[in-house]
């Protein structure tokens, strides 16, 4: 906002300007980028999230596909705000906050190339770091997935979500009548008020699990779902529910 010789406005005048220039800041919409938006995860956070009051960037390097969603979004949702952006750099540097929608193994090779735009930005590890056989994880112990990211990209705020749900809970988040958790885990406040925001628009109930340490346990979690899923053919809509007095 511009101000012109504020010493002659009057009181009212600049108590209604700071008004108005905080509804601006009010309304004006966090952007979230998806990356691997054409995968089963990305299409299904893309098709929930531009839903919610939010500009949505999505990228993929299948441009058909990502097309497709985009076409498919628009005609469900008129009012979604939502583009395609090709490039890394762009799009790591319009994001408010990344979700990195992609397999473990291709985490670290994408964090790479947004490293040098994403300072001070909310990143979301949705990654589960299973082997081949769904029998163990593959990380280190004593460390996750979303704690090595962090420490690939010490100037960001990485928080742990939508790892523990399914792509198919995202179109049916409500099981037997019970709404299922989504549990998230991170270190910074603002992030993980940022990401329990996503997470509600997505249609799930938000669990705010502890700090990024916590990574460990849910994806661990999450291993174990997949395992007993394949066990007693859930279809891939099993869910996680605390359930309490």
């Amino acid at each position: 906002m511009l101000f012109l010789d504020c010493t002659h406005w009057t009181p009212a005048l600049r108590e209604g300007s700071f008004v108005l220039s905080m509804k601006q800041e009010m309304n004006t919409k966090q952007v979230v980028a998806v990356i691997g938006a054409s995968g089963k995860m990305g299409s299904a956070l893309a098709k929930t999230l531009s839903k919610g009051n939010y500009r949505i960037l999505l990228h993929s390097s299948k441009t058909n596909a990502v097309q497709s969603l985009l076409h498919e979004i628009k005609n469900n949702y008129s009012s979604a705000d939502i583009e395609i952006v090709e490039d890394y750099v762009e799009i790591g540097w319009e994001a408010d906050a990344v979700i990195l929608a992609v397999p473990y193994a291709a985490e670290k090779g994408v964090a790479e190339k947004i490293r040098s735009v994403v300072n001070q930005k909310v990143i979301i590890s949705i990654s589960n770091p299973l082997n081949d056989l769904y029998h163990g994880l593959l990380t280190s112990p004593g460390i996750s997935a979303a704690e090595e990211l962090q420490k690939q990209l010490p100037n960001t705020k990485v928080i742990k979500a939508f790892n523990t749900v399914f792509a198919n809970d995202f179109y049916q988040p409500v099981v037997h009548d019970q709404k299922l958790d989504c549990f998230i885990a991170g270190n910074d406040e603002d992030a993980l008020e940022l990401v329990y925001d996503l997470v509600k628009t997505a249609g799930f109930h938000p669990i705010l699990a502890g700090d990024l340490s916590m990574s460990r346990t849910l994806e661990s979690m999450q291993l174990m779902l997949i395992q007993l899923t394949m066990q007693n053919n859930y279809n891939g809509s099993a869910g996680w529910k605390i359930l309490h007095n």
